[in-house]
């Protein structure tokens, strides 16, 4: 979605380029020169120069999120775009994003409806992707007060405590060998959410392998945050086909769809054994039965709101983790400091348990330093403005696409000292939390588009970032020094390391393996 990034072949770009501007000379219909015309006579945030056709498109490279950052740098906190046809402002400061995620919430609260989110999204019927309206807000009402409430999440503490003794089973099986880090925490991040949601996890008798979740979800992030002509020129979708961008999405779609479908039959058989606690399945099933909804929820409805939570809540978890990780790794004064304090509060206990995180300060800054340096959605879903609002003097007509770069934001030279530096001890006297109260540190969005799994999130990074520093003393495998890990970014709808993170992870405890 917010990447812009193409692998087709030369000459099929080629070919489209052409395309787009045999389009544009033969196909000037009355309503361009009008908006042209209307343009003129707004004042636009500044911003670079476009070309022909493609406007601003070729500026933003494999990474917009550091394209964005340079251009910022270079024509302010706000500017402008012409990303083909659509009108696009980027904002990169605290302080405009507040304007624009408080004081005008409301005025750019819609989504624009995204080509690949229209076909993985069930229409864009989920909770992220839906268009601001009834539906949207009756579905957002539902996620905070059934499906996520604090109450909910607290319900799921078992799962949280279970899946964190397999990944510390896992981790330590390894040693003395190498860990495949990054695969584990992969695996722990999508059991938690899977047993929360479906009511079972799917890793047990090699299921993940083969349902292909791993496959299913990069697939999704590419697709989501790859390159579309149709996102950038509606009207011209049909050429999706051409380079097989829809095709791909078709394919996607319906193995998710399908997995979908087999869950839902094996929650609507009645010789199923139900739990103590509901899953979210549970939830919503019961919520379409009950009939007290204002607007009736269709099969597919719930399926979208179903993939959101498979996709987003299996996906941030494990970035968080895996870029923390790899921090502590790189600064081993920090990794120390939060294992010092770990094993001070829970002691001889070979467990962490939840009651222990509020004692756990620093640890509560590292998890900032990670979504401060590293947010899971580095620039945050797309807004659409429904109406014409003026942010910091400067004209944003409505149906223009409104970016928030919250990588740039957390790296701001003007707020946050030593930027590029990780350093959790900025937050140990600090007010700042990522709640979407303080526009420094936004890596969940703020306002009424905000991230309704906060908590969820939060609650599963926690205690598996506590148990795996109290569990084991790390250190990279021989030969291996922290300046040559790969570093690098793989852009999609998520930000997550190209490389995997292979460590030595020697247990603490002799129980432990």
């Amino acid at each position: 979605m917010e990447s812009i990034q193409s692998n087709l072949p030369f000459f099929l770009v080629a070919a489209i380029f052409l395309l787009l501007l045999l389009y544009s000379l033969l196909i000037k219909n009355a309503n361009e020169i009008q908006g042209h015309r209307k343009s003129e006579k707004l004042h636009l945030p500044p911003g670079p120069s476009k070309l022909p056709i493609i406007g601003n498109l070729h500026q933003l490279g494999n990474s917009p999120h550091l394209s964005l950052s340079r251009l910022s740098e270079k024509f302010g906190a706000i500017f402008y775009l012409q990303l083909g046809h659509i009108p696009t402002v980027i904002v990169s400061s605290a302080r405009l994003a507040k304007e624009v995620m408080t004081t005008h919430d409301l005025a750019l609260s819609s989504r624009p409806q995204l080509y690949s989110a229209k076909h993985l999204f069930y229409n864009c019927t989920d909770v992220a992707f839906a268009p601001y309206g009834a539906y949207w807000r009756q579905l957002r009402k539902i996620c905070i007060l059934e499906l996520l409430s604090a109450k909910r999440v607290q319900s799921f503490s078992f799962i949280r405590e279970k899946q964190v003794a397999r990944l510390i089973n896992r981790v330590g099986a390894s040693y003395p060998g190498t860990t495949n880090l990054t695969k584990i925490l992969g695996l722990y991040a999508n059991d938690v959410l899977c047993e929360a949601a479906f009511g079972r996890d799917f890793s047990e008798g090699g299921e993940y392998d083969q349902h292909g979740f791993q496959k299913m979800l990069e697939e999704y992030q590419i697709l989501l945050g790859g390159f579309s002509v149709g996102e950038y020129f509606p009207s011209m979708e049909w050429i999706n086909t051409l380079t097989g961008m829809k095709s791909r999405l078709v394919k996607t779609f319906r193995r998710f769809d399908h997995f979908f479908d087999v869950i839902i039959e094996e929650h609507l058989n009645p010789k199923r054994v139900k739990g103590e606690h509901k899953d979210l399945v549970d939830v919503l099933l019961d919520l379409q039965k009950g009939g007290t909804l204002d607007i009736a929820l269709t099969m597919d409805n719930i399926k979208a709101v179903i993939l959101d939570m498979f996709a987003a809540g299996t996906d941030t978890t494990f970035i968080t983790l895996d870029w923390g990780m790899t921090e502590l790794l790189m600064n081993p004064k920090a990794m120390k400091k939060a294992q010092t304090e770990i094993r001070k509060v829970v002691g001889e206990r070979t467990f962490v348990l939840e009651s222990d995180l509020p004692q756990l300060h620093y640890l509560k800054a590292v998890i900032k330093e990670i979504y401060r340096l590293h947010p899971p959605v580095p620039v945050l879903l797309p807004r659409e403005s429904m109406e014409d609002v003026v942010i910091d003097g400067y004209d944003i007509p409505a149906k223009t696409r409104i970016f928030i770069n919250a990588w740039a934001i957390g790296r701001e030279p003007q707020t946050w000292e030593n930027p590029h530096e990780f350093e959790p001890e900025r937050f140990m006297s600090s007010s700042i939390d990522f709640r979407g109260r303080i526009f420094r540190l936004i890596p969940f969005g703020a306002g009424r588009r905000s991230c309704p799994a906060i908590t969820f999130g939060i609650a599963t990074v926690e205690l598996a970032l506590a148990q795996l520093l109290h569990s084991f003393d790390w250190t990279l495998p021989p030969g291996i020094e922290a300046k040559n890990l790969d570093m690098t970014e793989v852009f999609g709808i998520s930000m997550h390391r190209v490389s995997n993170l292979f460590v030595v992870a020697k247990p603490h405890f002799t129980n432990i393996i």
